[in-house]
Order: structure tokens, then C-alpha cells, then sequence
């Protein structure tokens, strides 16, 4: 099966036949101060294990995962399905929501960044 279609401004950054995919939500404006390279929403969906060590990810697992990283250490949501199709599927569900402003990317933080979240605010909803 193929990655159902995107909303705008989500776009596939990798995708490994048969294997994990990785969108990102406007790479083209997360580069400046405003909004930095290291807050790009990212979704992965992968079969990789879910375990916090490191090299855990390599190992396949019979689940797959949907995970949007609002940075690399904050997750907004995760989410374990059994067949690659529907985890591909739910990612561009959590796509169209992100997009729609149905996720709420403030509450993952201990530390807000509120000049990240008005530039953000900018961007979902458009």
C-alpha cells in the first residue's frame, strides 16, 4: 500500500519500501530563529521497538508505530497499530489533524516556548 495523501505543507522525507516512513510538517520554514530546524514536526511510522535504549529502534517488532516528535526528545502523540496500511493511514490522519490545529503541540512541553508556538499558531490552520 502507498502513503495516502498528505494534507499541504506535510511532505515525505523518507520512505523505505516496505519499511518505516518519517513526514515532515514545512521543512522549507524551519531553518530561523523563529522556527527552529530542531522543532520540525516530524511523524514517524515504523516496526522498530519502542524500548529508550539506544539501538533499541533497529529491532523489528510485529507492531507498528505512528509517533509525531515536536522535537526529537517531545512527543505529542503515539500511537501502535498491527499492519503497516493502517499505521499508514493513521499518519496522515495525525497529519490532517496537526494540520486542522486538532493537536495540541503546547502540552508536550515542561518548558514553553511561546514565540515557537505563535510562529506555529501561524502555520496550522492555514
Amino acid at each position: 500500500m502507498s502513503l495516502p495523501e498528505l494534507p499541504d505543507g506535510w511532505r515525505v522525507w523518507n520512505e523505505e519500501p516496505e519499511g518505516r516512513v518519517i513526514l515532515v510538517f514545512r521543512p522549507d520554514v524551519f531553518s530561523g530563529d523563529a522556527l527552529p530546524a530542531e522543532c520540525l514536526p516530524t511523524i514517524y511510522v515504523t516496526n522498530g521497538s519502542r524500548r529508550r535504549r539506544p539501538g533499541a529502534g533497529q529491532y523489528r517488532t510485529g507492531e507498528w508505530h505512528v509517533v509525531l516528535f515536536l522535537e526529537p526528545e517531545i512527543e505529542a502523540l503515539a500511537e501502535t497499530y498491527g499492519e503497516r496500511e493502517t499505521a499508514l493511514e493513521s499518519a496522515a490522519d495525525v497529519a490532517r489533524r496537526f494540520s486542522d490545529g486538532a493537536i495540541d503541540y503546547r502540552d508536550p512541553y515542561q518548558r514553553p516556548r511561546e514565540r515557537y508556538f505563535e510562529e506555529l499558531d501561524r502555520l496550522v490552520g492555514e
